[in-house]
């Protein structure tokens, strides 16, 4: 029985412009989900079993996207800086790194001068250095680090929106995945989309002054609240019906979270409610300056507020050329907020169940591209972890001398997201979804979980 108003349908969808700006926002939020305010429906987004204890229960990916200079930053690699000018062993002019390294902490972790506030947390990361990828081409590795797959034919699931469908969310007032300032370029959408699964998985866009488009009500709550319990009433008739697509379940969710997100999320965006300690911490001023550090007071919020999965991006270290100025300056936009953000988690206690995830879609050469360049790695290059579930002050894989090719602990993207995900309590060989007659999962028929690393 649908519910009566004194106002008439037309008069209700006519009354105001906010239910029409929710559909805006349920488009960004998605639309295949189930329930609403409907209690006896199920609930997709909410929290779900994992497959065996998990040590981790939400992951910070931190994105350099672009592929970070590794031998500039977090590898030191002797015989490079000896035999820089020489002939390297696979062709070109092997380029010795300009920055000055030391070691850092008990562990004797290497760092160049370019990141002396993360280099502060040496004893607390832990280091994938082995890493490897399929394609040197930017667009296909960072779909791929972000989807497992770098095949454009048939998108895949982004691996927040698998952590999601695996998981639920612990905040049903809030988005499960979000992303912030995600690159338009390189995949744009697909590395933050649901594709076949239901779209309430997909990532929420935001940007890091906390805008989300058609956010703020632009009428009175209690008049709104009946024009969506109006729309929801003729969502759930048509999705009864049998011609129904199954896109309209997803549409009475989004609304329904839409609606609540109005209520919270902007006062959870607004980092100048942060003491003004905090906000020099992490080094926040106005203006493009601040971007990062912003982005990165915003993670530790909604990881706080209980957001499953949290990307924040850092473009521009696509350096074939400008490399050390462009190191500089890159380096000098992450390394201080990054820091800060590592503190706070900890100071917190939120990194002793947060994951977080630093690093690029692959690496750079040791060798001379033009005058001042180095060009795209995939054979070789690092990422670090730190918090729930892995170890502290510990090194898994290494590089040849020349920081060239993984030599012992190789990880492919596979790898790293089948680890990733069992560090969440998932099995990657179990988080399947059937789609087009096959059983899809994020590590698709690869992907081996690197245990060693495991606290």
């Amino acid at each position: 029985m649908r519910p009566s108003y004194p106002l008439s349908r037309r008069e209700l969808l006519k009354s105001s412009g906010a239910g029409f700006g929710m559909v805006a926002l349920a488009g960004l939020l998605g639309r295949e989900a189930a329930a609403g305010s409907d209690t006896t429906a199920p609930k997709p987004l909410a929290p779900k079993r994992p497959h065996f204890p998990p040590k981790a229960k939400r992951i910070i990916f931190v994105f350099m996207q672009g592929a970070v200079s590794q031998v500039d930053t977090f590898e030191y690699k002797p015989q490079l800086q000896q035999n820089g000018g020489k002939a390297g062993p696979g062709g070109g002019t092997l380029t010795a790194s300009k920055f000055h390294f030391q070691q850092y902490g008990q562990t004797g972790s290497w760092f160049s001068e370019l990141l002396p506030n993360i280099a502060t947390h040496a004893d607390d990361l832990c280091w994938l250095r082995g890493l490897y990828t399929d394609t040197p081409a930017h667009p296909q590795a960072v779909v791929q680090l972000h989807t497992g797959s770098a095949n454009a034919a048939l998108t895949r699931p982004s691996m927040g929106a698998w952590l999601l469908y695996g998981l639920g969310t612990d905040n049903q007032d809030l988005p499960g995945y979000v992303t912030i300032n995600p690159t338009p370029n390189f995949g744009g959408a697909v590395n933050y989309g649901s594709a076949f699964l239901p779209a309430h998985y997909q990532g929420t866009r935001i940007t890091d002054t906390g805008y989300l488009p058609n956010l703020k009500p632009s009428t009175a709550t209690a008049l709104q609240r009946k024009q969506l319990d109006l729309i929801q009433s003729m969502n759930r008739d048509l999705a009864a019906s049998p011609a129904a697509p199954d896109a309209v379940d997803g549409v009475i969710e989004s609304y329904e979270l839409a609606f609540k997100m109005q209520g919270k999320v902007p006062e959870l965006l607004d980092v100048s409610k942060e003491p003004r300690k905090i906000l020099e911490e992490y080094g926040v001023k106005d203006g493009p300056a601040g971007a990062f550090a912003r982005q990165c007071v915003m993670a530790r919020r909604l990881c706080e507020a209980g957001v499953r999965f949290v990307e924040i991006t850092q473009p521009g270290w696509d350096h074939h050329g400008n490399l050390h100025k462009g190191l500089i300056d890159r380096c000098g936009s992450v390394d201080r907020p990054t820091a800060a953000l590592l503190t706070d988690l900890k100071r917190r206690g939120l990194l002793e169940d947060t994951l977080v995830l630093f690093g690029s879609e692959f690496g750079r050469q040791p060798t001379a591209q033009g005058p001042d360049g180095r060009d795209h790695n995939i054979t070789g290059y690092p990422m670090f972890l730190t918090g729930a579930g892995v170890k502290k002050g510990f090194t898994y894989g290494s590089t040849d001398e020349y920081g060239i090719k993984a030599i012992d602990g190789r990880m492919h993207t596979n790898d790293l997201h089948a680890t990733l995900l069992a560090l969440m309590g998932l099995d990657h060989e179990k988080l399947t979804y059937r789609y087009a007659g096959r059983d899809f999962r994020l590590t698709d028929i690869k992907g081996e979980v690197a245990r060693e690393i495991f606290a």
